[in-house]
């Protein structure tokens, strides 16, 4: 039976396609952690393409349907374990369950999502030709945008590192996804891939990897940075303690709180906006709870310390649980929020993260898990309740100031209140639980959104990487990985709302039926 694949003798690869052929699921295993290299922190982007190529290759050449299905869900289980390898160190803080669950966890997760490449696999293979074409290449893409948009909405999503991503060294590339978004640039990578794979068919390897090179460095021209913030604007200070998961308790509690007011700098000649991470603030901030129910710090005097470093002008954001109460003083939720403080002590005004992570801020299933032993990764009896969706905080003077709270900003269209377009976004973070993979992963990720939005981020960490985002992607300051210390910049200015700021994840459909759509066409011409 033909492979589907031709093997020129004499070419210095024919040894590495017949070893693919004969163990064509290993290979593909093997290729899927080889495209995970080009995510951050390695940004190996070009390994991201060829694996994607040579994956392609092996998929087309699948003597069955259930073979390629096969192929696909290898590569995904390769892909996602390398990628996800930080996922192990969330189990290194917590005291539930053994760290060495956390190994398993990562395989786990990694069994589950292969589904999704396997299923764009299947897809492609239905519709392949005798040999790979365009028409072939660009139905593969359309199945790509399909399936990484159900990875991120199906049981509550999970949209971390698209493919898109990889494109952020070469950020003119990054930069079309605020006229595509996400999704559908991570399709066109997969096209792009496939082009290689014709290209090396036909032994025009070498000039097709020269004309990339000139078309990537043709799109970073296309794109005007965002104009600098004016020396009179008011000003962002992201604070960064340095203080990971394995300090907990009181005593961890002032000194976070001590680090962070430290940190915080002192008021100038212009407005503020102070923020600090999320995960370090153990007290209560607001007032108003059950009386005797509370016994720590009164929420005023905490409030009180904090203000002290704020001017008239200034506002400070921070993360803090909070807590909801039933008429007979009994608790019926534990909010993870974002609270706004102004000089004066006072909140004025409140967030509560809505997109919450199953298995660490709540545990699916609990009937069915608790009694095999597992729980939160997150420390406390109680699950967190989730908010209403994005939304707004005024910053007075200066406008609103949008927020998604730790992995919240890893999906793309839905970080902006619709209603009320803000200023900036900014996004608090606990990546201490992600060991060093998982920060950068994260950065990443948020600079996607700010090029989708068209709006500046900012993010605090309490171990890094915490960064000062423009509304370009350009990282204009940060805070280094494991460092203590603080950044202060004039507020970066917002751009007009971007088409995929307009359209949202319609754009990805609309790329998928055109790929398609094209990809008919040629096959009907060649009829």
């Amino acid at each position: 039976m033909s492979s589907g694949v031709t093997i020129r003798n004499g070419s210095v690869f024919t040894p590495i396609r017949r070893l693919a052929l004969r163990f064509p699921a290993f290979s593909c295993l093997l290729l899927g952690a080889v495209a995970a290299c080009g995510f951050a922190p390695l940004s190996w982007w070009p390994l991201t393409l060829a694996g994607l190529a040579a994956w392609m290759a092996l998929i087309h050449a699948a003597p069955t349907f259930r073979a390629a299905l096969w192929r696909g869900w290898m590569f995904g289980v390769g892909h996602f374990t390398v990628n996800n390898n930080w996922f192990q160190h969330a189990f290194d803080f917590q005291d539930a369950m053994p760290p060495v669950f956390g190994y398993f966890a990562a395989v786990a997760l990694a069994l589950y999502l292969a589904v999704y490449p396997m299923t764009a696999a299947g897809i492609a293979w239905r519709f392949r030709g005798r040999a790979p074409d365009a028409a072939w290449t660009l139905l593969f893409g359309a199945a790509w945008i399909a399936t990484e948009y159900l990875r991120a909405v199906l049981f509550t999503g999970y949209a971390w590192d698209p493919l898109a991503a990889i494109w952020l060294p070469v950020i003119g590339v990054a930069r079309l996804t605020a006229f595509v978004g996400t999704y559908a640039l991570s399709g066109l990578t997969v096209v792009a891939s496939g082009a290689l794979l014709l290209a090396a068919r036909r032994r025009w390897a070498m000039p097709a990897i020269v004309a990339a090179g000139v078309a990537l460095a043709a799109l970073s021209a296309l794109w005007t940075d965002a104009p600098p913030a004016p020396v009179d604007a008011p000003r962002i200070r992201v604070v960064q303690p340095n203080i990971g998961n394995e300090e907990r308790g009181e005593q961890a509690g002032e000194r976070s709180l001590a680090e962070l007011i430290r940190l915080s700098g002192r008021p100038g000649r212009v407005p503020r906006l102070v923020v600090w991470p999320e995960g370090l603030i153990y007290d209560l901030l607001e007032s108003g709870y059950p009386r005797g129910w509370y016994a720590g710090r009164p929420a005023e005097w905490v409030r009180a310390r904090i203000a002290r470093v704020l001017g008239p002008g200034d506002t400070l954001m921070t993360n803090a649980p909070t807590l909801s109460f039933d008429r007979r003083g009994e608790i019926v939720g534990v909010g993870n929020s974002v609270l706004a403080i102004d000089s004066t002590a006072r909140i004025t005004g409140r967030y509560d993260k809505a997109h919450l992570v199953p298995y660490g801020e709540y545990l699916p299933m609990p009937w069915l898990l608790k009694p095999l032993g597992l729980a939160r990764l997150v420390p406390g009896g109680m699950d967190f309740t989730s908010g209403p969706g994005p939304r707004a905080l005024a910053w007075p003077g200066v406008g609103p100031v949008g927020i998604q709270v730790c992995y919240e900003i890893i999906f793309s269209g839905e970080v902006v209140d619709e209603a009320r377009r803000p200023r900036l976004l900014f996004n608090p973070s606990n990546d201490a639980w992600f060991g060093r993979w998982g920060p950068p992963q994260h950065l990443a990720q948020a600079r996607l959104r700010a090029i989708e939005e068209g709006l500046p981020i900012v993010r605090a960490t309490p171990t890094g990487i915490s960064a000062i985002i423009a509304a370009d992607g350009r990282l204009l300051a940060t805070v280094p990985h494991e460092t203590a210390g603080a950044i202060e910049l004039p507020l970066p200015p917002a751009m007009p709302p971007t088409l995929f700021a307009r359209a949202g994840n319609w754009l990805a459909a609309i790329v998928a039926l055109a790929l398609a759509t094209l990809a008919i066409a040629i096959r009907r011409r060649a009829r």
